[in-house]
């Protein structure tokens, strides 16, 4: 079996694993999404290791060690550098009352792909324009796949199962 490291894919570790989602879903039960049949063949396809442990909440390296742990790989140590210019501030933008208001988890729970359904009112802003996506979990996919384009996206967690996302055409 290949080595589970940051950039695996939640669709590689299923595939690979036999009882991972299980496995995941023991380690944080914020990954019952993963019970979603759309989540699987989507968000699992894109989304890391790392962009997991950031959606359930965790410490990336406490994700890949439960991991390698559980399939018998060994785990690993990463020092962490602390960066004063990594602390994020709230950009002005956001301010803004955003156009469009997304509710991930509901359209999660009626089988629809918040990343497709993101793409499909991104057609209809204009230039500056805002969505904002509440959802349960940080949306990290959805939030690198749209920081990739260029747009500008910030992610604000009001509490352990609030977040805001917002993103600026």
């Amino acid at each position: 079996m290949k080595e589970i490291t940051f950039d695996t894919t939640i669709a590689e570790l299923l595939n690979d694993y036999d009882g991972m989602k299980d496995i995941l879903i023991d380690i944080n039960p914020k990954f019952k999404k993963l019970n979603n049949p759309i989540l699987r063949r989507t968000i699992a396809k894109v989304a890391g290791v790392k962009q997991a442990a950031i959606v359930g909440g965790m410490e990336p390296l406490e994700l890949l060690n439960r991991l390698r742990e559980a399939v018998g790989q060994e785990l690993l140590e990463i020092q962490k550098e602390v960066d004063a210019q990594s602390v994020e501030i709230k950009p002005l933008w956001i301010t803004k009352e955003a156009k469009i208001t997304l509710d991930a988890n509901e359209m999660l729970d009626k089988d629809l792909n918040p990343l497709v359904e993101l793409h499909r009112y991104m057609k209809e802003l204009e230039a500056n324009d805002i969505v904002l996506i509440k959802s349960d979990f940080q949306p990290e996919p959805l939030m690198d796949e749209y920081l990739k384009k260029g747009h500008e996206v910030y992610c604000e967690e009001l509490n352990e199962s609030n977040f805001l996302t917002y993103i600026k055409k």
